[in-house]
């Protein structure tokens, strides 16, 4: 009888189980707004305070504050952009205005300064002390001191004469709007003492929070304060004019000792056709601050001036000041009367870069700026130029001491660079005393990186495929990975050029050693000698586990040689995610940590502690955060997304099956919460290329920028197949079907599968594969391309308009994989091109493409769209007006998902088709009529 009972009461239980998932409603269009991210977390340097922001989609965030113990959680709405001061004591944050009040700024059009302000808030950390100061523009906070400065928001906006079209006004640096002076505060928490300066347009906090440097700008009635630079001593509380007069003060700096302060400034008339900038230097000692590099002055170029728009900072020892310089910019012809000037671009095949490049960059070019260097510690110190139009690029080594910087250039091999893609490169040593230039490597295919201590310069050459390393002392040239026996390329590159690397871990301090990546472990290289040894013991390869480093700490500029190191890890087969440990000068076998069937991100360590946050997700588990001293025992710290558990969610496993020439291939199947298997349910295949390592990936429902929402059509009762594509040169249309066809036939083998009802749906790369799939099959029901690319021989010559770059590198070397060019093998350009075989298409379409795209053009589409109509296939084409390749704006995006529903509901639930669809929406209707209601 106890065992009857017993049955009955499980059966009990399996029943009222089975009818609480079985009563989980699917996900709607509502639910977006509200769906949670994390965002903003920090922990505190001692390990013992947390803060992270829980953000909705679209309306009014929280921010958390909680101690180690997840204990005395103090919630803040609507608040953001919080940090907390190096002595762990207080938190300093931005609440935000309502999202419904900037809604309604929006809709009543007012004026920017009219909008609603933040608030700064100050929370004194184990305390009820919550601090706010309504209508703040910025703040700062001193990186080693519990200081912080505010300014407080201005009401009007000034516009400078560089924006002045009525005086054409121009300066060194187009520069935008500045602002009116307004309040700057600055005050020590600690202490809780505070001072306000009024008119301030800039500042800057010195990183020991000892001295506060701010420019002002008073109104030119006001006797009692004067415009110009000023010098804050926080401790003495002294106040000093270093610099005088009504100007434009950019790029204020302090060094690391709290003795120094640059800045650039102009204080030319505001009538001036041309306003070059000078830099001015101070130290504490000086009355004021002088002139130490302008136009004119010795060491600077001909015809050259200080740039506004350059950054000024000091090398660690307060030894080096580094700067911009940039040509003066001609005068514009205030003679000229606009409407009798001609407007044209003129291309020229002798040009470096292409029109609508230039065009695309000019606004960069305007500000770009060349590195300049003065030596303070000379007797006279004068401004030493690095960077050229010849060599733009210059790299500097972390701690800004080095003798040497590295100069980057690809002059002579930019044309190339239209049908190459990637360009080769030369590089330079340039001696920071002298100016003068050491030719490292002539132009080779590589990217080149300097070490943090500027003993090395690294880079993979692409043609050896191996990585080499130039010692700066001795000139001498290594192959650091020749003897390695490991591929140092791209193991499965699967495109018509040559291999890519894996990366860099990073250097080991002092430049003791730099770490490598191959496919799955790391290896440590004497950078002197070339002596190699597998870092992780051959471990990675072994297991099938691709193996990185994780700094847990985003400001680290090289690997600490004393601390733990983290190193995470993926499985290649089963995609689990985990975490290993090993320290930089160890020879044991990284000792394992964790490894679970979920993904890790955003490993944060406390500065002092060994105390760690991190989320962690799964398809099925929202990321949350988590704190732990080991990554083993931990403690959950939020708890986003409650309302899930009222949805009929999903699964996410990984498939396998083999293709028709044998490869072994993988995907991952999404099955709704709910999934009956006596049931038959309809199927939706998304692709790309390779989706499956995102096997543990949350995908949160929200409206698409183009991309199917996997989550909201698995909680609507449909399957989502997401395989896996290997691509053979030339052919990358019948790979797609090889792969994609192969997957999907393998799947139709489960009963629970209706075969009937199968649609596809991609984007851009995988909407073209949409395209080419339905020229070659029937077994599709409906089919959904978006931003496609159909005619391969139109889009060959185009422009890829958001870059400015012409497309014929991305057909020959890399995503189209053709390998050649247009007229050395045509025929391959039409056997992938969709176009040319239309007439094969039974399968209904829709296709969006939008008039904005710069990534693929939109007539792309076009053409698509008129060849199916005009051979009387079902077709339909969304154009959003103004939009990307991806849609931006959130409308549009509602919009999309709500018709794309439509649309698969109909071709494969049977569901009525909407007006849209059966009738269309006529011009004259538009904005009027969205065409949603289903025909009965």
């Amino acid at each position: 009888m106890l065992k009857f009972l017993l049955l009955l009461f499980s059966l009990a239980i399996c029943v009222n189980a089975f009818a609480q998932k079985a009563s989980k409603k699917p996900l709607d269009q509502t639910v977006f707004d509200g769906w949670q991210s994390i965002s903003n977390q920090r922990i505190s340097d001692d390990g013992k305070w947390i803060l992270y922001t829980v953000k909705p989609q679209q309306g009014d965030a929280e921010l958390f504050i909680t101690n180690s113990h997840n204990a005395n959680k103090l919630r803040i709405e609507r608040a953001d952009t919080a940090s907390f001061t190096s002595d762990s004591r207080f938190a300093v944050l931005l609440i935000r205005p309502f999202y419904k009040a900037i809604r309604e700024a929006k809709i009543k059009k007012k004026k920017q300064a009219d909008f609603p302000k933040d608030t700064l808030v100050i929370v004194a950390l184990g305390s009820k002390s919550v601090t706010k100061i309504p209508a703040i523009r910025s703040f700062k906070l001193a990186s080693c001191a519990s200081v912080v400065a505010y300014l407080a928001a201005a009401d009007t906006v000034k516009k400078s004469a560089a924006n002045d079209t009525s005086k054409k006004a121009v300066s060194a640096i187009i520069a935008p709007p500045t602002h009116e002076g307004s309040d700057l505060t600055v005050s020590k928490l600690s202490g809780k003492t505070s001072r306000t300066f009024k008119y301030v347009t800039d500042y800057q906090l010195s990183k020991n929070g000892k001295l506060l440097a701010f420019a002002v700008t008073a109104p030119e009635k006001q006797k009692d304060i004067k415009s110009g630079m000023y010098v804050y001593d926080i401790d003495k509380n002294t106040v000093k004019p270093i610099g005088t007069g009504r100007g434009n003060y950019r790029n204020i700096t302090i060094d690391d000792n709290d003795k120094q302060v640059a800045f650039t400034a102009e204080k030319n008339p505001e009538k001036a056709l041309v306003k070059p900038f000078k830099l001015y230097y101070y130290n504490t000692p000086y009355d004021s601050a002088e002139v130490i590099a302008a136009t004119g002055l010795r060491g600077m170029p001909q015809q050259w001036a200080v740039s506004g728009d350059g950054k000024v900072y000091f090398s660690k020892s307060g030894n080096n000041l580094f700067f911009g310089t940039a040509p003066i910019p001609k005068p514009a012809d205030t003679t000229i009367v606009d409407f009798e000037v001609a407007k044209l671009d003129i291309w020229n095949y002798k040009d470096d870069y292409l029109q609508p490049q230039q065009l695309k960059n000019l606004q960069t070019e305007l500000k770009r700026s060349y590195l300049a260097v003065i030596k303070l510690n000379e007797t006279v110190p004068a401004p030493l130029q690095l960077g050229s139009k010849a060599i733009q690029d210059i790299q500097v080594a972390c701690n800004k001491d080095a003798r040497y910087v590295l100069g980057v250039t690809d002059t002579g091999a930019r044309v190339q660079a239209q049908w190459e893609g990637g360009t080769k490169q030369q590089a330079y040593l340039i001696d920071t005393k002298s100016g003068n230039k050491r030719l490292i490597n002539a132009s080779t295919r590589a990217r080149y990186h300097i070490s943090p201590g500027g003993k090395y310069v690294i880079w993979f050459d692409q043609e050896k495929q191996n990585w080499f390393c130039y010692t700066i002392a001795t000139g001498k040239k290594t192959n650091l990975t020749g003897a390695v026996g490991t591929k140092m390329g791209d193991e499965l590159n699967d495109v018509p050029d040559y291999a890519p690397n894996y990366g860099l871990a990073g250097w080991v301090q002092g430049d003791k050693s730099v770490l490598i990546y191959d496919r799955y472990d790391i290896w440590s290289i004497d950078p002197a000698t070339g002596i190699a040894t597998n870092f992780t013991n051959g471990m990675g390869r072994k297991n099938k586990l691709i193996i990185r480093y994780d700094a847990a700490d985003p400001e680290q500029k090289f690997i600490p040689a004393k601390k733990v190191m983290w190193l995470q890890a993926q499985n290649e087969v089963n995609k689990q995610w985990g975490y290993f440990t090993k320290y930089p000068e160890s020879r044991a076998i990284p000792e394992k940590v964790s490894m679970l069937s979920m993904s890790y991100n955003n490993l944060l360590k406390a500065k002092n502690a060994d105390m760690y946050i991190y989320t962690r997700e799964s398809y099925e588990l929202p990321p949350d955060l988590y704190l732990s001293a080991n990554l083993k025992k931990e403690i959950k710290l939020s708890s986003i997304n409650p309302q899930q558990q009222t949805y009929n969610w999903g699964t996410a496993s990984l498939v396998h099956w083999t293709t028709p020439k044998g490869f072994k291939a993988d995907g991952i199947l999404y099955k709704p919460e709910d999934f009956d298997p006596t049931k038959k349910y309809p199927m939706i295949v998304y692709f790309y290329e390779k989706l499956s390592e995102g096997l543990y990936n949350y995908i949160a429902p929200a409206p698409t920028p183009s991309r199917l929402p996997i989550s909201f059509f698995v909680s609507n009762g449909y399957l989502v197949f997401a395989p896996d594509i290997s691509y053979q040169n030339g052919h990358p249309g019948a790979s797609a079907v090889e792969f994609i066809n192969s997957g999907v036939e393998s799947l139709k083998k489960n009963p629970w599968i209706d075969t009937a009802h199968i649609g596809i749906q991609g984007q851009s790369w995988g909407g073209y594969q949409v395209a080419y799939l339905i020229t070659q099959t029937n077994m599709y029901a409906a089919a959904w391309a978006g931003a496609p690319v159909v005619n391969m021989t139109s889009a060959y010559g185009g422009i890829r308009w958001e870059s400015g770059v012409n497309r014929q590198f991305q057909y020959e070397k890399t995503q189209s994989r053709i390998g050649a060019t247009l007229w050395e093998k045509p025929q391959l350009y039409i056997e992938n091109s969709p176009l040319f075989q239309l007439p094969k298409v039974q399968t209904p379409v829709m296709i969006m493409s939008n008039d904005a795209d710069g990534a693929v053009p939109w007539y792309q589409g076009i053409e698509m769209f008129t060849a199916l109509r005009r051979l009387g296939k079902p077709v339909w084409l969304l154009q959003y007006n103004g939009e990307a390749h991806n849609l931006v704006l959130r409308q549009n995006r509602k919009d999309i998902t709500i018709r794309e529903q439509q649309f698969f509901d109909h071709f494969l639930k049977g569901a009525p088709m909407p007006v849209w669809m059966a009738k269309g929406v006529p011009a004259v209707d538009k904005g009027k009529d969205w065409g949603f209601e289903l025909v009965k």
